[in-house]
């Protein structure tokens, strides 16, 4: 919601909105664009009658704001068609969907035509470095769009990315997440497919060979052609390692070599997501070795294994890794990087599919490549994390933030990598953390 604000204003409009809890860095881009925030939801932020309202997918009937606006009779719609209807109508758009990987894959894509002086629009759901900002309208025929399964609004149950159309797709993965609202794995399918019917049959769709769930999608009926990628196997397009954490690797189409992607990123899962961005940009026209030199100049999105701080021996990283499979594939690229260097894993199980105890045997075993995994375990959580002391021996539990400080004060005597996971604001523990760290020196 914050990246559409900045692209409404970008076409002109002028633009204020309602949120609660907003925290750096979407706070800090919302107010370096000129746009006002109100702080929680209610009828008075509707003074003077704005001409249209874009209600957001958290949103929904009971909330003040919004019952007010229906109420008034004040026009509404969703982010995904609001977008639809006034910038991507008349673009290439290429979308980047998956259960993992859209933000980097979606920043990756972005920057490769930027440094070919594309000039892009593009929609992520963070902050790319490469860009500062989330969001921009761009100045070219082609806009990059981070497609997200979840739901386009209280009043509109279809996925957002059914609204985009995209010409380039890319199907990074599929899992079963958002248990809140997919009963299923199956429902998530039903959802991706109905996706894969609005790629036009002159338009590509992108998807690593290994991902059997998309195999079922595809196989449900498909009309645009399908490229694969690989990691040391030998699909059309394959990557071959050079390092074993995924810094280094050979691109290879169709047997014949393209160039070598020499990074700072690491872990498989970040192999694939780039050779599907080189994928979708050869789509558009740019030769595979150009797109190799840009990723050569990536940096990646602000909370994706972000380098936060070095204090006395520990080096704290920042992830927004959510799932089981998210902080696996991440614990396991940096274990490949920092090899028998103590890694400590803190996680907050915050997104609502982690907070309905979905994921519990899965959950422990992501953290296998952590010496120690610290969990916070709040009063408002919804289930007892106990559960997973029985999969895993490397496991803490902890109930308040204090308390996960204070252990992490004993553990850093000994340095290491500390790894803190979380697709929220973790009440603030990354900032009170360095200065405990510093102040115990």
């Amino acid at each position: 919601m914050g990246g559409l604000a900045v692209i409404a204003r970008g076409l002109g409009y002028e633009v204020s909105g309602s949120d609660q809890n907003v925290y750096p860095p979407m706070s800090t881009q919302l107010e370096e664009q000129g746009i006002h925030l109100m702080e929680g939801y209610k009828a008075e932020n509707l003074a003077g009658k704005p001409d249209l309202v874009v209600i957001g997918n958290a949103l929904s009937r009971g909330n003040p704001e919004v019952e007010a606006v229906l109420n008034q009779g004040i026009r509404y719609i969703s982010g995904p068609q609001w977008l639809a209807e006034h910038v991507l109508y008349n673009k290439w758009v290429l979308g980047v969907a998956g259960t993992h990987g859209k933000t980097t894959t979606t920043s990756m894509l972005s920057w490769i035509l930027e440094h070919q002086g594309f000039k892009p629009g593009f929609l992520i759901g963070g902050i790319p470095m490469n860009f500062g900002i989330s969001a921009r309208l761009g100045e070219s025929d082609f806009f990059v769009i981070e497609a997200d399964e979840y739901d386009s609004a209280f009043f509109d149950k279809r996925s957002k990315f059914v609204h985009y159309r995209p010409r380039t797709a890319i199907l990074n993965n599929l899992e079963y997440d958002h248990a809140d609202i997919f009963p299923d794995l199956d429902a998530i399918k039903k959802q991706f497919h109905h996706l894969i019917r609005t790629i036009p049959g002159e338009g590509l769709i992108i998807s690593p060979a290994s991902e059997h769930n998309i195999d079922d999608v595809l196989a449900m009926g498909c009309w645009t052609p399908v490229s694969r990628t690989s990691i040391n196997g030998n699909s059309q397009w394959n990557a071959q390692l050079g390092k074993a954490d995924g810094s280094q690797f050979k691109v290879s189409f169709e047997g014949v070599e393209q160039g070598c992607v020499e990074w700072t990123l690491t872990g498989d899962h970040n192999v694939y997501n780039a050779m599907s961005a080189i994928v979708a940009a050869k789509h558009v026209g740019i030769v595979p070795s150009a797109a190799i030199e840009a990723l050569a100049a990536f940096k990646n999105v602000k909370r994706r294994m972000e380098v936060i701080a070095k204090i006395n021996g520990v080096t704290l990283y920042d992830d927004f890794a959510h799932h089981p499979t998210a902080i696996e594939t991440t614990l396991d690229g940096l274990r490949k990087q920092v090899g028998p260097e103590r890694i400590i894993a803190i996680v907050e199980p915050r997104s609502n599919t982690m907070r309905l105890g979905v994921h519990t045997e899965t959950l422990a075993s992501s953290l296998n490549q952590a010496d120690l995994a610290i969990l916070y375990q709040p009063d408002n959580l919804g289930w007892d994390l106990s559960g997973l002391l029985k999969y895993a021996g490397n496991i803490v539990i902890c109930r308040t933030l204090d308390e996960i400080i204070a252990k992490l004060k004993l553990e850093a005597r000994y340095g290491g990598h500390f790894v803190l996971m979380s697709n929220g604001s973790f009440g603030g523990i990354y900032l009170r953390l360095q200065e405990d760290l510093r102040l115990s020196h």
